[in-house]
């Protein structure tokens, strides 16, 4: 979908152009960049995927290295991006803080070793091996060089704060900017902290003082611009078990080894200039040094849950002066204390005895990024605790008391936003809108340095209760009988927030009913298909440590096999209440599991909610149907993800065709039931979350997979997979692509330009599939969801049509790390494997291990059967003259049993008119914004040129 945008990059005469270099012995480090300036801001998904693409375009047009700088302010995403890049291209990443001298500030211009950094580079550029420095920041030197073989370097990327100098750029094809990220955070936190009374500028120059005269305007070169929009994220959280180290026996032998690590640090916690005595530590900003290297925290972040302690990545390298910019802003240093920690790797956990000297005791510390696997090994090593939940910050103020406030601010605070206590008078529907290319008018200027979450809060708002009952009143919070729990019902957020604030203030939620009512706490996610709701429920449950269950075990199997699975009816309602009420008085109970495949019930499975736990999370579409989410403590509504890319792709598709629609008659057309069946009951939610995430271009979900069709024995796949847990499975299935008429195709079928919709066992699904395609790799998100025949109906009553067909059966073998799929296309003589994992190098092995290199393709299927078929046999649409008579008996079919007739969408769209009456109204205006700004230039242009001749022929007369 973004082919569009890569190629205006590279088209002669439009704003951005290839320049063709002249193919001379001469190096081609002096010569200009190959690409011109692309004006464009994007999201980090976005960005990561135009600029693959574009290293991709460049790398067939231009001979030789490929170089690539990525610059921006410490803790923007650079580094991020620049993995997440090489992940995919296999690039080689040279990081800028290698060059740095001897010198004590990690963010002085002057510690760069530019000349080396030069001469690595225009030696790769030549064709020569190389080899880059290795820096260590606690011996304060260079302690080493790393080899470079040039012919192993097709693209190199340059990753640094400084990395768009004036000294580099000349030297590199491709320049990235990145801005935002926790390096934004850090701003909006000061600006809450000290209020309004100190510029932005002012706090720049403070807190980053070489950020605008050095890096600043070297961002303004870039071609591609990056705006992150990343915060503090619970996504991929840390979890720590933590005691005394004279708890456990016998586990001093691990720190003996050569792999353990040393580490010396000075943590450091400051107070707002505005904080009283008792303000919370959350509110503290943390630094921690290490060596020359400096990090900071956005305060003690973190959820206590058990005896887990859940932390989440958001630390960031700043320079000694950040830190000195904050003391002049009247920040004080109130608790600081030296951290020496030992270190060994177990697996992927890591093993620590971390020794705090004012406390003068040492600690035995477990971490990992899985709650189970960090609780089983400590079973497993013997470490039985006691555990302890309290940080060190917290057992100093314990020991010491909190210190007493000394210095006064430096400047005026503004008052805590009455947001958090405001109550809401009305529900709020919730709805989002992405796009996938901001424009400049978009930002908030200067989009280099403006922090984009300044008016987003950075305390989040806490939870209460607002009482059912209003004869109770201030007895809210005592305790009472079961009868009277019953009325404390939670007070709904005043906003809807974004999936990582919503993941922390969930969890929060659970943890303030579980302090409050008693045990258990039932939690029900609602939202449409492919929003996300899914997700964050086993986030949530990975955090919290428990179960979910899926509405959709409760399918009635009739009802499934009529193609009505997304109807409210189709529940077993009846099923559902007893279970929940089982959970409510502790009971036992057995929660029914269904088959999607087959279409029925497999079997039941016994849930039990303990006193431990403590807590369920109900999921599915209709969660908060009043029906059930009576039952229910916590409400919380998601919104957006793949739902609203769908809306948003066929918008975009309509548009490119000249027919303009709204997204709200795009919604009723093509998910019927939402507007009128699932929106109403979401804007009751207590919490409301907005998922923005983007399932075709985001870099979190990459499936790596290479195809072949080689035949390969079933044996020799057994034996590359683990027996334990082994499985496999039948699947017949068939593939339909829809597309718009007139969309722009160059004479052929493109799968990009179509929505492919795939039936599997009687279920529809929405195949988001937009690979990147390197060597023999296709990279693809893992995103499908399932949809409802009524939004295949849809689709075709928007003009869609379908253009092509493939019948398949899939034969699926996997391990839990690796799946292998042979699927036998009807059209083609022989079969074809396709090996899909996270990891790479896995996949790689495990194609190797069945022998199956220089066998590879990238092409799609569609294109694998188009190529094969002879021109003469083909139909008006591109595919096989047998064919298009079973695919429009299919149609058909769809259109029948969809039930979204053109008269019925219609009459669907009277059930709220005045939303598509805004939203076309809100497009309207935007227009005419436009239009007036034009207007007013122009009007202002001819008023002087009129004042200016009428003052001319006064003069004369």
């Amino acid at each position: 979908m973004d082919d569009e945008v890569v190629q205006r990059v590279f088209q002669e005469g439009g704003r951005d152009y290839f320049q063709q270099q002249p193919s001379t012995s001469t190096s081609t480090s002096s010569s200009s960049s190959i690409l011109q300036s692309l004006p464009l801001h994007v999201s980090f998904d976005h960005g990561y995927y135009l600029l693959v693409k574009s290293i991709q375009e460049l790398r067939e047009k231009k001979e030789g290295l490929v170089t690539v700088g990525i610059g921006g302010p410490s803790g923007s995403g650079k580094t991020s991006l620049a993995e997440k890049v090489a992940s995919v291209i296999g690039c080689t990443v040279i990081p800028m803080e290698n060059y740095r001298g001897g010198t004590d500030e990690g963010t002085d211009l002057d510690s760069i070793d530019f000349d080396a950094l030069i001469r690595n580079l225009e030696d790769l550029t030549e064709g020569k091996d190389t080899k880059i420095p290795v820096f260590d920041f606690h011996q304060k030197k260079r302690v080493g060089s790393k080899a470079i073989k040039s012919a192993m370097s097709g693209v190199v990327i340059v990753d640094g704060t400084y990395a768009l100098h004036a000294k580099l750029r000349s030297l590199l094809d491709i320049r990235v900017a990145v801005v935002g990220g926790v390096h934004f955070s850090l701003l909006s936190k000061v600006r809450y902290d000290i209020g309004d009374s100190c510029s932005l500028d002012y706090l720049i120059d403070s807190i980053f003082p070489l950020f605008r005269k050095h890096i600043e305007p070297d961002l303004h070169h870039a071609q591609i611009r990056i705006n992150n929009s990343f915060v503090s994220s619970f996504r991929e959280a840390i979890y720590k078990l933590k005691c005394r180290s004279e708890s456990p026996d016998g586990q001093s032998t691990f720190f003996l080894k050569d792999e353990a690590q040393t580490d010396n640090f000075i943590e450091m916690y400051l107070r707002p200039p505005s904080a009283n005595e008792e303000a919370r530590i959350n509110d503290w900003i943390k630094v921690r040094q290490s060596g020359i290297r400096y990090y900071l925290s956005l305060g003690d972040q973190r959820i206590v849950d058990k005896n887990f302690i859940i932390r989440p990545k958001a630390e960031f390298e700043v320079g000694r002066m950040t830190l000195g910019g904050l003391l002049a802003l009247g920040y004080n240093v109130v608790v600081s204390y030296k951290r020496a920690s030992t270190s060994v790797n177990i697996g992927s956990l890591s093993l620590s005895l971390e020794t705090i000297d004012t406390l003068g005791e040492t600690f035995l510390v477990l971490r990992g990024t899985d709650r189970k696997t960090v609780g089983a090994e400590a079973l497993r090593m013997g470490i039985t605790g006691q555990w302890l939940t309290k940080s060190y910050l917290e057992k100093i103020l314990e020991r010491k008391g909190v210190p007493r406030l000394n210095t006064p601010p430096l400047v005026s605070a503004t008052s805590v936003s009455h947001n958090q206590e405001k109550d809401i008078a009305a529900p709020k529907p919730i709805r989002t809108t992405p796009n996938l290319v901001y424009q400049l008018e978009d930002l908030a200027q200067p989009w280099t340095r403006s922090p984009t979450k300044s008016k987003m809060e950075p305390v989040l708002p806490t939870w209460h209760f607002a009482s059912s009952d209003r004869s109770h009143g201030g007895s809210v919070g005592a305790t009472g009988s079961s009868a009277f729990r019953d009325t404390m019902k939670l007070a709904p957020m005043p906003d809807s927030y974004d999936l990582d604030r919503g993941l922390l203030l969930a969890v929060q939620g659970i943890q303030f009913l579980l302090e409050n009512k008693s045990v258990p706490v039932i939690v029900g996610i609602g939202g449409p298909s492919g929003s996300g709701k899914t997700s964050l429920a086993h986030k949530m449950a990975n955090i919290v440590g428990c179960e979910v269950v899926s509405l959709e075990s409760y399918f009635r199997p009739e009802q499934v096999k009529d193609f009505k699975y997304d109807d409210f009816n189709s529940l077993d309602l009846p099923l559902l209440s007893k279970n929940i009420g089982d959970i409510k008085h502790g009971r036992k109970t057995k929660i029914p599991v269904f088959n999607l495949e087959t279409g029925s019930r497999s079997c039941f499975k016994e849930l039990e909610i303990s006193e431990d736990c403590g807590v369920i999370i109900f999921e599915g579409v209709y969660a908060l149907h009043p029906e059930i989410r009576k039952s229910l403590d916590l409400w919380i509504a998601v919104v957006g993800g793949v739902h609203s890319h769908l809306i948003s792709r066929v918008q975009r598709d309509k548009s490119r065709v000249g027919c303009f629609m709204s997204q709200n008659e795009i919604m009723m057309t093509v998910f019927p039931i939402f507007q009128q069946h699932i929106e109403p009951h979401l804007v009751h939610a207590h919490l409301k979350i907005r998922n923005d995430f983007d399932p075709v271009l985001s870099p979190e979900s990459s499936l790596f997979v290479l195809k072949s069709n080689k035949q390969v024995a079933y044996q020799d796949i057994l034996n590359i997979l683990d027996s334990v847990k082994f499985c496999s499975s039948v699947q017949n299935f068939i593939d339909i692509y829809l597309r718009l008429p007139g969309t722009p195709a160059n004479g052929h079928i493109a799968e990009s330009d179509c929505v492919r919709v795939r039936i599997c066992e009687g279920r529809f699904a929405l195949l988001i599939r937009e690979p990147i395609r390197e060597g023999n790799f296709i990279i693809q998100p893992k995103v499908d969801f399932d949809i409802s025949i009524s939004t295949v109906s849809g689709l075709l009553n928007l003009g869609y049509q379908a253009v092509a067909y493939i019948e398949a059966s899939a034969l699926i073998y996997q391990d839990g790390k690796i799946l292998i799929e042979v699927d036998h296309l009807q059209d083609a003589p022989s079969p074809y494997l396709q090996i899909k994992g996270v990891n790479k190098e896995a996949v790689a092995a495990a194609g190797s291990a069945l022998k199956l290199d220089g066998s590879y393709t990238t092409k799609s299927y569609l294109q694998i059967i188009l190529e094969r078929l002879p021109l003469v046999e083909r139909s008006y649409s591109g595919i096989h003259t047998h064919q298009a008579a079973r695919l429009q008996e299919l149609v058909e079919s769809i259109q029948s049993q969809g039930g979204s007739t053109p008269s019925e969408s219609s009459q669907s769209r009277e059930v709220s008119p005045m939303d598509g009456i805004i939203e076309d109204m809100q497009c309207r205006i935007r227009r005419l914004e436009r239009w007036h700004t034009i207007n007013t230039v122009l009007w202002t242009f001819l008023m002087s040129a009129l004042i200016g001749y009428s003052l001319y022929q006064r003069k004369r007369q």
